[in-house]
């Protein structure tokens, strides 16, 4: 069953109460969705394999450790998924990124696929599937379906904020995929929003309504 992970880091948790608030504009959301992408970033690595490794210091030769297992791949959800890319790479240089666009029907808030870009060597990466939201989980499960029909096997959902919903159904449609978030949210409207939420991450990220 995926294990769910949920921040309680103070500097975390602080960020999180500036995005949340409606004052907070386009320049401070983006850096703030990329300063708290950062912080989730060492913790979501945190089961990254090492090896043992030689090296030189400028007085004598010692060991070290060096990251020994899969490369890396970063798969944002368009759109909103752009905003935490590069606080992840801050952390992670070397890893890939590859895009996935969805977007949720408004009527029947199912996900509709409209663009896909992967890494040519994306089953063999773990894979972080970056989104600020999960709500419905729609996109999400879908985004994750669709990386194992490509033959990723180790994938785990990032996500600034989540409704229980959203959780429910990662868990039930993809239980090998850990999750983690930053703040677990009460509950969805009845337009599938998340709430109290931080309105729609896409259109505050880039200044669009």
């Amino acid at each position: 069953m995926a294990n769910i992970t949920v921040f309680k880091h103070p500097l975390i948790q602080h960020k999180l109460s500036i995005l949340r608030d409606i004052n907070t504009g386009s320049k401070d959301f983006r850096e703030l969705t990329r300063e708290i992408s950062t912080l989730m970033a060492y913790e979501v690595t945190r089961d990254l394999q090492l090896e043992e490794i030689e090296i030189e210091t400028p007085l004598q030769r010692t060991k070290g450790y060096a990251l020994s297992g899969k490369k890396l791949g970063l798969i944002p959800i368009l759109r909103a998924g752009l905003g935490m890319v590069d606080g992840m790479l801050s952390i992670l240089p070397a890893a890939k990124v590859g895009h996935i666009g969805l977007y949720r029907d408004p009527n029947t808030l199912s996900p509709v696929e409209y663009y896909c870009k992967l890494p040519h060597d994306i089953a063999e990466r773990d894979i972080f599937v970056l989104d600020p939201m999960l709500a419905t989980g729609g996109s999400a499960s879908a985004a994750i379906q669709f990386l194992k029909n490509r033959g990723c096997k180790n994938i785990k959902l990032v996500n600034i904020i989540a409704a229980p919903e959203g959780v429910e159904v990662i868990k039930k449609d993809h239980p090998d995929v850990d999750i983690f978030i930053a703040g677990l949210d009460e509950k969805l409207n009845e337009k599938g929003y998340i709430l109290p939420g931080l309105g729609d991450a896409g259109d505050r990220l880039f200044g669009t309504k």
